[in-house]
């Protein structure tokens, strides 16, 4: 892997910066690490349709039976409901932070007595469709509510895509900030 997380510790929160040319890889490589370190992951989508991540993800090696779901993309993008998935749950509108917020809930509930870590990809898209003060209230809620719930979470951003007052709020909601365009590769 291009970089390790040996860092990455149970229930800590983490702000993973990558560039906007890297960002679709630094997913597919924090699944690979947070299923090697035997972690079920939730992955909130609100950049890539589950159909396509599903299948960057098997191309790429990456069983999928522990990961689940919560995609905000694909209903508003096809404009009609997706065939159920088990390991799925479909949004209707990114903007809905209330059903996002109740999916994220449920799904975590789903995993209470599992080593669990969400990863929410990314920031930057949910700019699409609301405000940055609305998505800092969002990140916010989903952060406490995973130290609550003492499980782990990663949020995938690029930063140069987020304004400083909004990228100043999100630093202080988790433990640690990483810019994967300024890690040196393993072993270096």
């Amino acid at each position: 892997m291009a970089f390790p997380l040996p860092e990455l510790k149970d229930e800590k929160i983490y702000l993973i910066m990558a560039s906007a040319q890297n960002i679709r890889s630094k997913n597919i490589e924090l699944i690979k690490e947070l299923l090697a370190k035997d972690y079920y992951v939730i992955v909130i989508t609100t950049n890539q349709p589950y159909d396509i991540l599903k299948k960057n993800y098997e191309k790429q090696g990456v069983v999928m039976e522990k990961i689940f779901f919560v995609d905000t993309v694909t209903k508003y993008a096809m404009g009609r409901d997706h065939e159920p998935v088990n390991n799925c749950r479909f949004i209707g509108d990114p903007a809905d932070m209330t059903a996002i917020g109740i999916a994220v809930s449920e799904s975590l509930s789903g995993f209470k007595e599992m080593k669990v870590s969400l990863l929410f990809d990314s920031v930057n898209s949910m700019l699409i469709y609301i405000s940055s003060q609305n998505i800092t209230k969002f990140v916010h809620f989903i952060t406490n509510k995973l130290r609550l719930m003492n499980f782990s979470g990663i949020f995938l951003a690029v930063e140069k895509g987020l304004d400083p007052d909004m990228l100043t709020q999100l630093i202080t909601f988790v433990d640690e900030v990483i810019d994967v365009d300024k890690t040196p590769p393993a072993g270096s």
